[in-house]
């Protein structure tokens, strides 16, 4: 049977194929070997202590980091069968960051004695926030943001082939001074840009802890006390890449994870608004959609070509920022020293991930499937002639007309109206002729201002 069909979550099913990239940072594989570097690493990183007696040479340090980095499948199922049912002498822990200790302990040099060395000092909650913080690290860098840029680049490539299309905008539902979709797009793209910024930001500013049970280092300094073990805690996570986060309690109180998810969710409500005008350029027609051969629209109407990538992005993304929300609120308390709920909270972060590359990728397809309709565009322009009120009415203001917004009111404000009516005001009014000639030029086609020319500001936010 094909296994995506029986997932429990459309994550591991359905869209197994989209999400299949997040598997080397979100699942609990992944949150193995992670906990494995941290404890070797660590490791390694006390036998640099000039006051313990470890000694680890160059050729054991590379055979201590091949845990990691060679961690494969076969090593997966040995820790969880530690941790579950017992191997390799090891009665069941019970315990995910034990069954790590002792798969480490298993994976020594056979000429290195340093079982004792290995956690040394350390809680579970020293590991497990370096780990999470390295996974999310990496997700963010390698997988999220590279999608988020890609979504951006398709939006500044629609904009620059689009600039000078112009376009009937719509303030409060409806008829409104021209744009062009070109510009449009450089809007949503500049936002993009700006937004994963952030993202990046946030990324770069993950920070660790490894200060103990109640991060006061007492282990540590009940079997060293003459070790600065706050100066080797913060070389330590630096080394990591990650910053250093020296006030805590057993818990790193995630702050900084916070930050990460909210930059996503702005990003995300981004890109939200683009799936909502996305839909409703197709339901006006200003957009049209490639229709792929053998692919059904409606079971009952065969015409029909949905929007049905930029619908799915946007279910995708909310459910990615409700998600996201709920881990920022949730991290970021524990009571009092540490309680364990956060424990398996984090483990959905893969999840909300997930959504969020669902949702990327989806609005890849919608955008790489649509075609504006310039001439659609065009016919609902020359239909508006009403737009071209704002520029006549300050067009006159210039020339000294102080009445010159109720005239064009009058001739306006819910009425239907053409662009002979304006000539037939043109003609009565007190104005030189280059002036009316001025305003008899005026088409809502050509009243779109520096649009295109505001497309080139995409240069300026480019990351």
């Amino acid at each position: 049977m094909p296994e995506p069909l029986y997932a429990v979550s459309p994550l591991d099913g359905r869209y197994a194929g989209r999400t299949e990239p997040l598997r080397e940072y979100a699942s609990e594989a992944a949150l193995m070997r992670a906990r494995v570097q941290v404890e070797v690493e660590y490791l390694i990183a006390l036998a640099d202590v000039p006051a313990t007696p470890l000694a680890i040479d160059d050729d054991q340090r590379a055979e201590l980091r091949s845990l990691y980095d060679e961690f494969d499948a076969d090593d997966a199922d040995l820790v969880k069968r530690i941790e579950t049912e017992g191997a390799r002498g090891y009665a069941a822990t019970n315990h995910d960051v034990k069954a790590i200790e002792y798969f480490v302990r298993e994976g020594l040099p056979a000429d290195l004695e340093a079982a004792n060395w290995i956690h040394f000092g350390l809680t579970s909650e020293d590991v497990n926030n370096l780990a999470h913080r390295l996974l999310v690290r990496d997700a963010l860098e390698n997988v999220i943001e590279p999608a988020i840029v890609e979504v951006r680049d398709e939006l500044a490539d629609l904009a620059r082939e689009y600039r000078a299309v112009p376009m009937l905008a719509r303030t409060h539902g409806q008829p409104a001074t021209p744009t062009t979709f070109g510009k449009e797009m450089a809007v949503y793209a500049g936002r993009i840009a700006d937004l994963h910024a952030d993202v990046r930001q946030a990324r770069t500013s993950l920070a660790g802890k490894l200060g103990g049970a109640s991060g006061t280092y007492a282990a540590h300094t009940a079997a060293y006390p003459d070790v600065e073990w706050r100066s080797f805690a913060r070389e330590f996570v630096e080394d990591l890449g990650l910053e250093f986060t020296p006030l805590t309690t057993q818990v790193n109180p995630c702050d900084d994870l916070a930050r990460a998810f909210h930059a996503l969710v702005r990003a995300n409500n981004a890109l939200l608004d683009l799936e909502l005008d996305a839909w409703l350029y197709v339901s006006d027609r200003y957009l049209g959609q490639e229709a792929a051969a053998g692919e059904t629209g409606s079971s009952t109407m065969p015409h029909k070509v949905n929007p049905i990538d930029f619908e799915n992005a946007e279910g995708n993304l909310s459910k990615a920022n409700s998600d996201l929300e709920f881990l920022a609120e949730y991290v970021t308390t524990s009571r009092l020293q540490r309680d364990l709920s956060d424990s398996t909270v984090k483990r959905n972060i893969g999840g909300a991930f997930a959504h969020c590359l669902i949702g990327y990728s989806k609005t890849l397809d919608g955008l790489g499937k649509v075609v504006p309709n310039e001439q659609v565009m065009r016919e609902e322009l020359e239909a508006t002639p009403e737009v071209i009120g704002e520029a006549v009415q300050t067009i006159l203001r210039r020339e000294g007309h102080g009445d010159a917004y109720e005239r064009v009111k009058e001739l306006t404000r819910g009425k239907s109206v053409t662009l002979e009516d304006f000539h037939g005001l043109f003609e009565e009014l007190d104005v030189p002729e280059s002036v009316r000639e001025e305003l008899q030029a005026l088409t809502p086609a050509s009243y779109t201002g520096v649009a295109d020319e505001l497309v080139d500001d995409l240069d300026e936010t480019a990351n």
